[in-house]
């Protein structure tokens, strides 16, 4: 999702941890996994899966590499296969600056959900997407982040990350607008 430079920091999101009775990774775990891979200053928001860390000794060379690493950490050391996608703090500027939804953010922010995907959707199948027959009014997109406010809940909504799936072709994890902005606050920080 970034240029060519290599960024300090990075914020680190895996997908579908925590969430039910399965796949749960620690947050010391995921700590332990980037210390591991040679990452510097790693620290964790909340225990759903977030990471920050600095490359350090790790060898990465950009966001990709990141992902691989501490997908390949959690395996060796957890023995999950998690999807893992790593944001630079430009990527985290770039979602947050492009919401189109200013009022959630400041009356409903844990209402709003930014889905980060690995790439940006096949603006067809983008375009397939009627959000109203799952009873969500508001939803756009920009590049490889969905904008979702779910005024009526998250939990009980049928725009679900399986429908989400099937319907765009690619997997992605969702934070809420709170969440977001701490990680950005604090890949910010870390460079």
């Amino acid at each position: 999702m970034s240029g060519s430079s290599v960024p300090s920091a990075y914020a680190v999101l895996l997908r579908g941890v925590n969430v039910g009775g399965g796949r749960k990774v620690l947050s010391a775990d995921l700590r332990a996994v980037a210390q591991d891979a040679g990452f510097a200053g790693a620290r964790t928001l909340l225990n759903s899966g977030n990471l920050v860390v600095s490359p350090g000794t790790s060898g990465a060379s950009g966001p990709d590499d990141v992902a691989r690493l501490v997908r390949a950490g959690l395996a060796r050391r957890l023995g999950l296969d998690v999807d893992v996608l790593a944001l630079t703090g430009a990527d985290l500027e770039r979602a947050v600056a492009a919401n189109p939804f200013p009022e959630a953010a400041g009356q409903d922010p844990s209402h709003l959900l930014l889905t980060f995907y690995p790439a940006a959707p096949d603006p067809e199948r983008v375009a397939a997407l009627d959000p109203l027959a799952y009873g969500v009014e508001h939803m756009a997109w920009s590049g490889p982040v969905s904008y979702t406010w779910y005024q009526g809940g998250v939990g009980t909504s049928r725009l679900t990350p399986a429908v989400l799936l099937r319907t765009v072709g690619l997997w992605g994890t969702a934070r809420n607008w709170n969440t977001v902005t701490k990680l950005a606050g604090l890949v910010d920080a870390a460079g």
